[in-house]
């Protein structure tokens, strides 16, 4: 009796290196009106300290718009506090930031969330100076978060914002317009393994459809399944 093979796993590469996220090459229909706050306050010198919380299921974008609003602050010399579920041992609250980001809030640890709050806090606190803004990230509205409660409530007293991931359709467009901005063509076959297989949130496969256009360049072959598989078990 033959044995079935074993299915590819599911994942995103970590490999090659993912554009700078900013919120110029975020795609979000739907999201628009979440980007203009941010792009409004990351562009404006006298931001209001209202914190933002940004909610939505696994790749609908947060994390990308939290490293956007990172960026951009760091390209304006600004400095930040960066909060998230990797970050094993929170620093404490440091006066010369800017501005406090707190992703994947669903995930935190007890630790994870008392550093949360003594940031928050402190970033609204006028014993620190003026205050600072104060931008979340979760995968469910805050009055649905498992966290403490102070912490639960400060995050949801200020502008809150449902992201909308993007549907099957747009992925796919988003997809084969970038294939095409490369000169890369992406067959259906193709384009189904890859949304099937990896990691669909739109970084991962923008990453994913670099590394491939980079490896079909140096084996100068076309992009075909039996490419991507020997990409996997060559990189």
């Amino acid at each position: 009796m033959s044995v079935p093979p074993t299915p590819m796993r599911q994942m995103a590469l970590d490999i090659g290196f993912a554009p700078v996220p900013t919120l110029v090459n975020f795609v979000g229909a739907g999201n628009e009106a979440a980007v203009e706050h941010l792009r409004l306050w990351t562009n404006n010198p006298l931001r209001s300290p209202v914190p933002t919380f940004l909610w939505g299921e696994s790749g609908s974008g947060k994390t990308h718009l939290l490293r956007a609003v990172r960026e951009a602050l760091r390209e304006q010399g600004g400095r930040v506090g960066w909060l998230d579920a990797a970050t094993l041992d929170p620093t404490e609250f440091d006066d010369q930031w800017d501005a406090v980001l707190l992703d994947d809030c669903h995930l935190y640890t007890a630790p994870q969330q008392a550093a949360a709050f003594n940031w928050f806090v402190n970033a609204q606190s006028p014993a620190h100076g003026p205050s600072r803004w104060v931008l979340a990230a979760a995968t469910c509205p805050p009055a649905d978060l498992r966290v403490r409660e102070d912490l639960r409530t400060r995050l949801g007293w200020g502008h809150v914002f449902q992201l909308q991931a993007l549907s099957e359709t747009e992925r796919r467009s988003v997809l084969r317009r970038a294939a095409d901005d490369r000169g890369v063509f992406l067959s259906d076959e193709v384009m189904d393994f890859m949304l099937r297989r990896f990691s669909r949130d739109l970084s991962s496969l923008m990453m994913l459809l670099d590394q491939l256009d980079t490896y079909a360049l140096r084996t100068q072959r076309a992009i075909t399944i039996p490419l991507i598989k020997s990409m996997l078990e060559n990189e």
